[in-house]
């Protein structure tokens, strides 16, 4: 796998961020990414030993486009120079949670887990409700050694707790959360190298893996909204 041709593509993207600069550079953007797929692939191999639940799906099923939602945005330019992708039981949905990687130079990279679905109220209920009653398995997951090493959950959070739920529960700060996330950011010379990155990326994630379990438990008869 070459990362510089991930790396450089989106470099150059970044810089010219427009349409024409896109449409002119189709081959180069076929190669990185034909690079990506490779690296998911082989990313996906290594996570089947501990998570088998992520082996039925074909890398490209997994990642997301570059092109931007801009109706909403201040900023217009019109793609995302970041390739990503969601590795879980049920492919890129945010549910159920599993593990999720963005390459995005300038030192934006990382590697993530757990639930980032703020507009899914029913998710963030059935996630609070779970801790409310398994409260102490959550302290052993996020207080393990190696975890915490590498992790801190992270998520937008209310200011109070919200109605409904104890105030003085102990684990009251993360019912205060909408969603419950995890981020290891990495540099961009952490990227060139690509089966130190792959090992780095496996081990973080085996890490993660008991904080997903712990979610996808709360979240089971979680249905996404029909759209």
């Amino acid at each position: 796998m070459d990362m510089s041709l991930i790396v450089n593509y989106l470099s150059e993207l970044s810089m010219n961020n427009n349409r024409e600069w896109y449409h002119a550079h189709k081959e180069d953007y076929k190669k990185a990414n034909a690079e990506f797929e490779a690296l998911l692939q082989a990313l996906m191999l290594e996570i089947g030993s501990f998570d088998s639940s992520i082996l039925n799906y074909a890398p490209k099923e997994l990642t997301f486009k570059l092109v931007r939602d801009t109706r909403f945005s201040h900023d217009k330019s019109p793609y995302n120079p970041a390739f990503r992708a969601h590795i879980s039981s049920k492919g890129k949905l945010p549910v159920p949670v599993g593990y999720y990687l963005m390459i995005k130079p300038g030192n934006q990279s990382f590697l993530g887990g757990g639930l980032f679905a703020d507009m899914f109220k029913d998710a963030t209920r059935l996630v609070r409700d779970y801790i409310v009653q398994n409260g102490e398995e959550w302290e052993r997951v996020i207080h393990e050694p190696e975890f915490e090493q590498r992790f801190t959950v992270q998520g937008t959070a209310l200011k109070n707790v919200p109605s409904g739920y104890e105030k003085e529960h102990p684990q009251a700060e993360y019912l205060k959360f909408k969603s419950w996330y995890l981020e290891y950011p990495l540099k961009d010379e952490e990227l060139m190298d690509a089966d130190a990155f792959l090992a780095k990326a496996v081990e973080c994630f085996r890490i993660m893996k008991p904080f997903n379990d712990y979610l996808n438990k709360g979240l089971e008869g979680f249905e996404m909204p029909v759209r």
